[in-house]
């Protein structure tokens, strides 16, 4: 089976795009944006008024300003057409999933480093307005690259109640286009979320895969396992980690498992996410696919 649909879980959450704010702060009231690097300075206002505004950054009334409560609810994922973010991606790098632990049960994971293969990428949620798959998705809210190695698009619906994946397409149409449905659909996150959530969707997918007709089945299942503190190149923040498990299958046969890890912050969504490589076994791991985190 092709890899591109192995990022799936890497774009569970969200993103939002990146402006300048350097004043001092301590905490986050301190902040237009309600957001206290680690470095003492002020995150962007335009990334937490994007959460909330039009794809310009423009709030109409407001900003998400984060609780902490724990909770993750659709008001504090910024998830529309035309949300931009940049994340610093490393394949195959060397990072050990488990990061390390608190006196108060908590965890610290620092992906602040360099690592091998670090590039900086953009990520845009587009829309599914004009595109020439919207009349097979009508209800998408979005389409994102799944993979820096594919031009391939995952097409997502988000409602108040969970994010799913709708399907997987091509750019353009044509003889080799791809048009994979999802039946039902794939529940990526359910909402809201907080500590010991869990959920689960079995899906079966079929239609054309670069012109050639597939058929086969995915499973998902998330957990919400750690609490703790994520440090990205972007700051530092108050997250929650989310665990999926991938399992592919064709009949009988397992083609493919996976692990994922998401680390979800309010306001900002995913700021950081790291895959398995395939078949992984352990419950953590330092040998990972793909490592990436919010950057600047």
């Amino acid at each position: 089976m092709r890899r591109w649909l192995l990022q799936v879980c890497v774009l569970q959450c969200s993103i939002a795009g990146c402006g300048g704010n350097h004043a001092t702060c301590t905490q986050d009231d301190q902040c237009a944006s309600h957001f206290c690097r680690a470095d003492g300075t002020c995150g962007p206002t335009a990334d937490v008024d994007a959460a909330v505004g039009d794809s310009d950054g423009d709030a109409p009334s407001g900003v998400c300003a984060p609780d902490h409560d724990g909770m993750i609810a659709r008001a504090e994922l910024p998830l529309e057409a035309g949300r931009k973010a940049t994340f610093r991606v490393a394949p195959n790098p060397s990072f050990d999933t488990a990061g390390k632990a608190n006196t108060d049960g908590s965890r610290t994971w620092d992906m602040t480093g360099h690592l091998a293969g670090d590039a900086d990428r953009p990520v845009e949620l587009l829309s599914p307005v004009g595109a020439w798959w919207q009349p097979s998705f009508p209800d998408a809210t979005y389409a994102v690259q799944l993979a820096a190695n594919s031009d391939l698009l995952g097409v997502f619906q988000v409602t108040d109640a969970q994010v799913a994946l709708l399907g997987v397409v091509s750019p353009e149409a044509g003889t080799f286009r791809t048009e994979l449905a999802y039946d039902p659909p794939a529940q990526i996150l359910a909402l809201p979320f907080a500590a010991g959530a869990t959920w689960s969707s079995t899906s079966s997918i079929t239609g054309p895969a670069q012109g050639t007709p597939t058929a086969y089945s995915e499973r998902y299942a998330s957990r919400v396992d750690q609490v703790g503190t994520l440090k990205a190149p972007y700051g530092e923040f108050p997250v929650v980690r989310i665990a999926t498990d991938l399992t592919r299958t064709a009949g009988a046969a397992v083609l493919l498992t996976k692990r994922t890890f998401a680390w979800a912050a309010e306001c900002f969504g995913s700021v950081a996410q790291v895959q398995s490589q395939d078949f992984e076994t352990t419950a953590e791991f330092n040998d990972p696919a793909e490592v990436r985190r919010l950057a600047p």
